[in-house]
This record gives C-alpha cells, structure tokens and sequence, in this order.
C-alpha cells in the first residue's frame, strides 16, 4: 500500500510540474516614466505596460520576459525616449494565446513625430524552453504556404482596387501603383498569431500616413486544419492539428 501511495503522489507532482510548465502566468506592471526636459506639453511623461512573467523557474521566467520585451520585439529603449528621441507616448500588451505550452503575444506602442503612428508587433514563445518561435522551425513548405496566402492576398487586393475606383473621391489615385511592390513572400510568414482555431498571418502594405485610410487590413486567417500539411513533424503545433 506505502509504494502505491508514494508511486501516486510521484504521478501527481510529474503531472502537477508538466502541466504548469505548459502555461505561464502573464501580470502587468504599468510604469509613468517622466521627462526632466519635453520638447512639448504632451511629451512629460509616458507610460509602458510590461507583461511579466511567472514560469516553471526564474532563469525561464526571465528568458520569456526578454523575448517579449519592448525593447527586444520593436527597439524600444526607455533611456532615451527619457532624454533624446522622445517619440514614444505608451506601450501596451494583448495576451493572445497561454495554453499548451504556447504564449502568443503582441506588443503595441503608440508615439509621434511628425505624424501619430502606432507600431504592432506579435511574438511567439515556446513557455518550456523561453524561446521564440519562428516559422522556418514548425512549418515546412514554405514556399507553398507563402503562395497559398498570395493568392488571399491577390484577391484582398482586387476587392481593395475596386473600393477605391468606384470612390468618386479617389478618381485621380492610381490605384495600380499603390499596391506595385505588394507581394507575401516567404519572409513575410514570420508576422503571425495563434489561437485555438488556427493561424493569423499579418501583412503591412506600407501606406504613407496620408492614404492609410486606403490601406487593406492584411489579415490571412487559416485553420489548423488548413495548416496541417505545411506543420513539421515534431512542432509545437503539432498538438493543435486535429
């Protein structure tokens, strides 16, 4: 009965130690940075959101931290936004995906100079081992998979093309032009989002800030299912093939 028992609680704390490696726990802190010297009244201060992370143990925990951080994702450097550059007004997370050993985040930052923009970057982390999670290692078939979201893109193209001619207010915008150098190529794979359904693939046109209104989403949705053949055996998404 003793070895049954101590054979028990053995499973259970191997269970308990693999089932939490398999998430983290995700808390903000929110900090107000002051400027000793703003080039304007609304440049005083500004305030970045951290995602800080509780893993397995503190060295992975840290890992994971570096991974997503402003600083590593978009170049952020809070030092000099303090004193020289002065661009930045707030930075901000959305948890998009924490289960199976997958943590799917995205960073938003917001600033101006001569025009407000907003810079967005989503970051993909293995929570067993703290490291990021690209593309060319759990996909196979690149080439196919960049095609395949082409032709998504091509049509997201045609159907913008045709908004903007039948808006009698864009009659002297080339609309051919605009979207001249648009092409989803392998490199592109690498900004992407996960969730239970399947995969998010993101594509920046690069309008300028005067026609952004023009500018498509650039959002390929696929299912797992969809995802299947072009998934390496082995992967972490191995698990959401269904």
């Amino acid at each position: 009965m003793k070895l049954k028992f101590l054979l028990l609680m053995m499973s259970v704390i191997i269970f308990s130690s693999f089932s939490f490696a398999q998430n983290v726990s995700v808390t903000s802190k929110k900090i107000t940075y002051k400027r000793t010297q703003p080039i304007t009244d609304y440049k005083k201060s500004f305030t970045i959101n951290y995602p800080k992370i509780k893993a397995a143990t503190p060295a992975l925990s840290q890992k994971i931290e570096k991974a997503i951080s402003y600083e590593s994702a978009l170049g952020v450097n809070v030092e000099e936004e303090k004193t020289e550059i002065q661009w930045l007004e707030s930075a901000d997370y959305t948890v998009d995906y924490n289960k199976n050993g997958v943590l799917c985040i995205t960073l938003i930052v917001e600033g101006s100079g001569a025009y407000p923009s907003t810079n967005v970057k989503t970051v993909i982390v293995n929570t067993k081992t703290g490291t990021i999670i690209k593309p060319a290692n759990e996909f196979t078939n690149l080439k196919s998979l960049a095609a395949k979201l082409k032709k998504m893109q091509t049509e997201e193209i045609t159907a913008a093309k045709k908004e903007i001619r039948d808006n009698p207010e864009e009659s002297e915008t080339n609309v051919d032009e605009l979207f001249a150098n648009a092409d989803f190529t392998v490199a592109k794979i690498d900004e992407f989002a996960i969730d239970d359904q399947g995969a998010t693939f993101k594509y920046d046109y690069g309008f300028a800030h005067v026609i952004q209104a023009l500018q498509p989403n650039g959002i390929y949705k696929m299912t797992w299912t969809q995802l299947k053949p072009y998934i390496k055996k082995g992967s972490v998404f191995e698990k959401f093939v269904k």
